[in-house]
C-alpha cells in the first residue's frame, strides 16, 4: 500500500532512528490515518528458538484498558459450570452440540474458547480446525481452567494471548488508535512486562531482539528495545 495517507505517515517517521516507547505510541496514533478506527499492533521478536520446548514464550495478560474489541467467548462445560458461564456472560456456553456444529457447519462466531478440563477430550477432538486458527484452548492462556466465570470476565475485559511465531516474533493488539497514546502505553507496558517475564531461563544472550509497532494500515514504527528490558 502507498496511498497518499500512507505516503504522508512516512514523512512523520525518521527510519534510521529507534524510538522511545511512550514517543513511538504517540508517533503511530498520527499516522493512522484511516478511515476506520485502526488497531494497533506490536511485533516484538526475541533471541530464542521456538523449535526447543525450553524456550516457548507463551502466556496471557489483561491489558488495563482492553483492546477496543467486542469478544464474543464459547465455553464447553458441563453440570454447574455452565451455569456459572452464562452467569459471567459467555456468549456461547455447551459441549457436544458445539463441537458438532463447529465440525459440520464450519461455524466460528466466537473470538475465544474457554473449557473445563474434563471438557478437552471434546475440544480435543477439533484440534485440526482450531489449531491452525490459534483457538485451542490452553492452560498457559488461562483458557483451559475451572475457573470458567473468570476466564469469560477477564476474555471480556481485554485479556490477550501471546505468544511466539516460527519466526521467534510476537505479534499482538494493544488497542485501538482512537485510545490515544496514554492508555495504549498502560497496555503496552503490561504486554511487554509479561512478556519479559516470561522469559525462558534457557534463553541466552540479548532477549527482546527488536520492537516494532504500527496501526492496521500504517509503516511500522521502531522502538529502541534497549529501553524494555
Amino acid at each position: 500500500m502507498s496511498g497518499k495517507k500512507y505516503s504522508d505517515s512516512i514523512q512523520l517517521l525518521d527510519k534510521a532512528k529507534l524510538y522511545d516507547p511512550s514517543e513511538a505510541l504517540a508517533l503511530v496514533c498520527q499516522t493512522a490515518k484511516a478511515k476506520f478506527d485502526e488497531t494497533i499492533e506490536i511485533h516484538v521478536r526475541l533471541g530464542v528458538d521456538s523449535r526447543h520446548a525450553d524456550q516457548q514464550v507463551r502466556g496471557a495478560v489483561v491489558l488495563p484498558n482492553g483492546t477496543g474489541k467486542t469478544v464474543r467467548t464459547l465455553v464447553f462445560a458441563k453440570g454447574d459450570k455452565v451455569k456459572e458461564a452464562e452467569e459471567a456472560g459467555s456468549d456461547y456456553v455447551g459441549a457436544e452440540d458445539y463441537m458438532e456444529k463447529i465440525q459440520k457447519e464450519n461455524w466460528f462466531e466466537f473470538d475465544i474458547i474457554i473449557a473445563t478440563p474434563d471438557m478437552m477430550g471434546v475440544v480435543g477432538r477439533l484440534g485440526k480446525v482450531l489449531g491452525p486458527k490459534g483457538l485451542m484452548p490452553n492452560p498457559k492462556a488461562g483458557t483451559v481452567t475451572m475457573d470458567v466465570a473468570k476466564a469469560v470476565t477477564e476474555a471480556k475485559a481485554g485479556k490477550i494471548e501471546y505468544r511466539l511465531d516460527k519466526t521467534n516474533i510476537i505479534h499482538c493488539p494493544i488497542g485501538k488508535a482512537s485510545f490515544g497514546p496514554e492508555k495504549l502505553d498502560e497496555n503496552f507496558s503490561a504486554l511487554m512486562g509479561a512478556i519479559i517475564k516470561a522469559r525462558p531461563a534457557a534463553a541466552k544472550g540479548q532477549y527482546i531482539k527488536s520492537c516494532v509497532i504500527a496501526s492496521t494500515m500504517g509503516p511500522g514504527i521502531k522502538i529502541n528495545s534497549a529501553k524494555l528490558s
